[in-house]
């Protein structure tokens, strides 16, 4: 029997470090993110879909160009929901064949598991958190984005506070031992 762990938190939250605490345990974790960039990579079948959609979104190297993307979006937001007619199908499918291969407890580490209504086909859902301030000082010490792109992708996501409510486990990542110590307890708690 499969359980499905639904991972997911703003940006800046800790999810990824969190996400390896996980695999680090040896739970199986799915990757919404990396998925992504393998499908739109040049062996990924998304280059051919998005160049006959949007002509000149793959860039030289073959990979679909996702800075041209985000202009085409700044021009006109309703690209956004062609992307994802396009993407998403191809995402649900590297997402099912992967629980095919995978028993007992499994997490899906997924940004947007709200935004996509994803957290239905879960278990349980955990959700990293942190206090703003911190987020916002993690999000900038990146070095790749500016407050008003930090400010334009939170408001395309759900409040933090929302994702709290709906969660089943909130995994607080303020300190490293605070966030493996809650990961120890879902994962003991789901095996």
């Amino acid at each position: 029997m499969t359980t499905i762990l639904g991972l997911t938190g703003s940006i800046g939250m800790g999810k990824s470090t969190t996400a390896q605490m996980f695999r680090d345990a040896g739970i199986p974790v799915w990757d919404a993110d990396a998925a992504v960039h393998a499908l739109y990579a040049p062996t990924g079948p998304a280059p051919k879909l998005f160049h006959a959609t949007f002509p000149g979104s793959v860039g030289p190297d073959g990979h679909v160009d996702r800075a041209y993307l985000r202009t085409l979006i700044a021009k006109d937001p309703g690209v956004l929901d062609q992307i994802n007619a396009i993407i998403h199908p191809l995402v649900a499918q590297v997402r099912a064949d992967f629980l095919k291969r995978h028993n007992g407890l499994v997490v899906l580490d997924v940004p947007l598991l709200f935004e996509t209504g994803l957290e239905a086909r879960c278990d349980k859902v955990a959700v990293v958190s942190v206090d703003a301030k911190t987020q916002k000082a993690r999000v900038l010490a990146r070095g790749t984005m500016t407050d008003e792109d930090f400010d334009a992708i939170l408001s395309r996501q759900v409040p933090d506070a929302e994702k709290r409510r709906k969660a089943d486990y909130i995994i607080d990542t303020s300190t490293i031992d605070v966030a493996q110590d809650a990961v120890n307890s879902i994962i003991a708690e789901l095996t």
